[in-house]
Order: structure tokens, then C-alpha cells, then sequence
């Protein structure tokens, strides 16, 4: 992309980019070059205006992909999870990698490649605790510890009766710190601060604070004029199907590593 393009441009194509659902490596380059300004100021609104943006739109993408395959509402999600890293929004990132895992965990039956192992499980708890999430890291140890046994239960091998043992301990440790926390009257746990439409196709309001009930209303107030935008051009099907060609299972390798 050319210096000379200004930032308002920039932002335009970005937005541009999304709404015709071009999820691809230009898209996240553009994302970059918008957050790279040194005016922190002008940097603070323009985050803060992008995260909206996308928050709106990401609403709207998890409805579109409902029927979509597994692979398709996980590349999405995978593309959803990045730009949110980068504009710096940990709680949507960590609410839609929630939603993955969840929807790895419940297709791994008909997809073993799919299979959410204790790892994964527990690196989400360890974020989830460090960003004050303290009630989901609780329900995330769970998973993880219920993955570490039944893991050790199909492969009882002595030499993996250490590794169990220490990993036990580990998400032991960060349960009972996120337990102590929820407990504390001093600290307040952290929810989500949106009502995510869960990958799965069912609606799914991702713990929601009655706090926040009047933002959630105002946002769905705006959700039906993006919806008809969005009907009036194409299918959902040929769309993402067009805007994930590029990316391969590779992406759903990235996922477990991630």
C-alpha cells in the first residue's frame, strides 16, 4: 500500500474489505498499516472506533456462517481471532476463541483431527485468569482437568504418569486461584462484554452483565440495517466460500498450536 494513502482511506478500505468479507493477508496488512500512527491520541480513537466496527460486523459473520461447514466457521473465527489481537481487543479475542474450542470440542467426535487437547485448554485458563476472566478460566480448568485424565486413562503408560501428575497440579493451581478470586468481595470477576451468537448456530449469550444490557440493545439496533446490506448482495455460502479459498486445513493445525 502506498504511504501516501491516507489514514481516513485506509480505514475505508479496511472496512470495505470486511463487509465484502475479503479475509485474507491484504486485509490484516491494511488493519497494520491503520495502527501504526505515533499520534496516540488519534491512535486511541481509531482503536476504539474499529473495535466497535468489528464487533458489529463479527456479530453479523457468526449469524451468516450458521450452515457453513466446520472448516469454513473455523477459518473464519481463526480470521476474527487475529484481527481482534491486533486492534488490541483481548475480550472479544478471548470470547470467540472460547467458541472455537467449544465447537472443536463438541465435532471432535465426527472430526478426531479436531480434538481439543489439555494444552490448549489450559493455556486459554492461564489468559483467561491473567485478563481477569476469573469464572470462565474456573469452567476452562474443568475441561482441561477432565482432558488430562481421560488422556491418561486411554494411554496409561508409565512414563506418562509424571507429565499427568504435574499437569494436574498446574490446572489445579490455576483453578484455586481463579476460585480464590471469584470468592474475594474485593475483586470482581471479568465477564463478556458481548452476546456472541456461538459458532454452533445456536444463540449464545456468553455470561452477559445485566450492566451492560442498554450497550447490547444499542447494538442490536444496528444490527438489522448491516443484515440487509449484507442479504441484498450475496449468499453466505458462495461468499465465504470465495473469501476463505486461499487458506487450507493448515489454518485448523494453526488453531491447536495457537
Amino acid at each position: 500500500m502506498s504511504n501516501s494513502t491516507s489514514l481516513p482511506q485506509q480505514i475505508s478500505l479496511f472496512r470495505s474489505r470486511i463487509q465484502s468479507r475479503s479475509f485474507d493477508d491484504v486485509t490484516v496488512r491494511i488493519l497494520e498499516t491503520i495502527l501504526v500512527s505515533k499520534d496516540v491520541q488519534l491512535l486511541i480513537g481509531v482503536r476504539s472506533a474499529l473495535t466497535q466496527f468489528m464487533r458489529d460486523e463479527a456479530l453479523l459473520i457468526v449469524r451468516e456462517i450458521r450452515e457453513e461447514s466446520v472448516e469454513i466457521k473455523l477459518l473464519c473465527a481463526d480470521f476474527l481471532i487475529h484481527v481482534f489481537a491486533i486492534i488490541g481487543d483481548v475480550e472479544s479475542c478471548l470470547a470467540l476463541r472460547y467458541e472455537a474450542l467449544t465447537l472443536r470440542e463438541q465435532k471432535a467426535t465426527t472430526y478426531p483431527e479436531l480434538q481439543v487437547d489439555c494444552k490448549e485448554w489450559f493455556t486459554f485458563a492461564e489468559q483467561s485468569v491473567e485478563n481477569g476472566f476469573h469464572s470462565i478460566a474456573n469452567q476452562v480448568c474443568e475441561k482441561a482437568l477432565m482432558c488430562s485424565k481421560a488422556n491418561h486413562m486411554a494411554n496409561p503408560k508409565t512414563d506418562d504418569v509424571f507429565n499427568d501428575m504435574h499437569a494436574i497440579k498446574k490446572i489445579g493451581r490455576v483453578k484455586d486461584a481463579a476460585l480464590f478470586t471469584i470468592s474475594s468481595k474485593s475483586v470482581q470477576d471479568r465477564t463478556w462484554t458481548l452476546n456472541w451468537f456461538a459458532l454452533t448456530g445456536t444463540f449464545c449469550a456468553v455470561q452477559a452483565q445485566a450492566a451492560l444490557y442498554l450497550k447490547h440493545k444499542q447494538l442490536e439496533q444496528s444490527t438489522p440495517q448491516l443484515v440487509g446490506s449484507i442479504e441484498a448482495q450475496s449468499s453466505g455460502s458462495s461468499r465465504f466460500r470465495s473469501g476463505t479459498r486461499k487458506h487450507n486445513m493448515r489454518k485448523l493445525h494453526h488453531f491447536r498450536c495457537s
